[in-house]
């Protein structure tokens, strides 16, 4: 079973005056579109307007450092800013070393690019050992009640725009 996420938020946030951007990997179809599909729903309850989620796809998780960057940098050249982007990939691990080595690299370079962007750049990278982890985690259920981490960072995408834009 999925741990929920952020709980219980810290006050009332309103994403209406925000635009947000969707980056996402299109390996691992079924989860990514259901983590897609959560965070646009969070956003969406939390007042972003669909016309200010934007959103765009890589190959891979290892592209989404390059592909946020790159996007992030056309939005503002376009003057259509972004206040917060949500890369989000979904990495399983198999037999070879190959997923430890995307996930640090991948991992570390996201991270790295909130600071350099200047806008918060939220960690939706799924490392699961499973394929069920990973179905769990996209709220993706064969019965059971499973937890979405997509709704998870669209929320929080709000949240850092608000405070810290």
């Amino acid at each position: 079973m999925a741990v929920k996420g952020l709980g219980q938020p810290d006050q009332k946030y309103d994403g209406s005056k925000l635009r947000v951007g969707i980056i996402h990997a299109r390996w691992n179809k079924e989860v990514i579109n259901a983590l897609v599909d959560g965070a646009i729903k969070r956003l969406q309850s939390l007042g972003v307007t669909d016309d200010n989620i934007v959103l765009e796809s890589v190959p891979g998780s290892f592209e989404l450092p390059y592909g946020v960057e790159r996007f992030v940098q056309k939005q503002k050249e376009k003057n259509e800013p972004l206040d917060a982007v949500i890369p989000i990939g979904v990495l399983i691990k198999g037999s070879t070393m190959h997923f430890e080595y995307i996930s640090d690299s991948t991992t570390h370079a996201i991270m790295a690019l909130s600071s350099k962007l200047g806008i918060p750049v939220i960690f939706g990278l799924l490392t699961c050992l499973t394929e069920e982890q990973a179905l769990a985690r996209a709220g993706i259920d064969e019965g059971k009640t499973m937890h979405n981490h997509g709704e998870d960072w669209g929320a929080a995408a709000v949240e850092m725009a608000i405070k810290f834009n």
